[in-house]
């Protein structure tokens, strides 16, 4: 299984606007303890998004998981470009996840979004083989337009104590957060504008992995 304790969840558009490029970004934020990396730009085409996942993949170290989200079909064109990547992450309204573990592989990683109890149950039922959940949102986030409301740390335990899969939780987390989230059972934290907004990426993991780790 893949060590989610620090997963970083990629906007090229907050890493812009912090003034970072994203390839160096992710390559900082992994040497100072993100553990995987998961591609997500929501606007950007096809093609540009094949080349960021590529790219990335170039600067992530053997041992960390690159995830692309949403996109089966980009994952399978990088794959078959020679990139290394690890898996797909899909949503509740995306591609069911029977099919795109059809589509994958068996080998491949299926990561799939579930914010409620029920979502989590069914995850863990499915007969897909979904290897994690992402739980969320925890908070508030912009990240993501079309994020559920925000559980807060009482409805994120809630939804985790009825998780039987490994789960990481995302969605506004910083590191003051993570020790109530392990204590919960979180298998890790998924974070976006906490290293890609930062004005800092690599501090800004190191202080994230420090949190996790004080946190056992």
């Amino acid at each position: 299984m893949i060590d989610l304790s620090l997963s970083l969840v990629t906007d090229s558009g907050i890493a812009t606007r912090a003034g970072h490029d994203l390839a160096d970004l992710v390559a900082a934020a992994v040497a100072n303890g993100v553990t995987s990396v998961q591609v997500r730009e929501k606007t950007l085409s096809g093609r540009a998004f094949l080349e960021t996942v590529c790219r990335i993949a170039e600067v992530v170290p053997d041992g960390v998981p690159v995830i692309v989200n949403d996109r089966v079909d980009v994952y399978l064109a990088a794959r078959a470009a020679g990139a290394a990547v690890a898996g797909v992450h899909v949503g509740q309204s995306d591609l069911p996840p029977r099919l795109v573990r059809t589509l994958i592989g068996d080998d491949a990683v299926l990561g799939l979004t579930a914010g409620t109890p029920g979502q989590v149950v069914r995850a863990a039922r499915d007969d897909a083989r979904i290897d994690y959940v992402g739980v969320g949102a925890l908070h508030a986030t912009r990240t993501k337009p079309d994020a559920p409301p925000a559980l807060g740390l009482a409805g994120a335990r809630t939804v985790l104590a009825e998780c039987t899969l490994p789960a990481v939780v995302i969605g506004g987390v910083t590191a003051v957060d993570v020790a109530g989230l392990r204590a919960a059972g979180a298998a890790g934290v998924a974070v976006v504008s906490a290293i890609c907004g930062a004005p800092d990426p690599g501090p800004a993991a190191r202080e994230l992995r420090r949190a996790w780790e004080e946190a056992a």
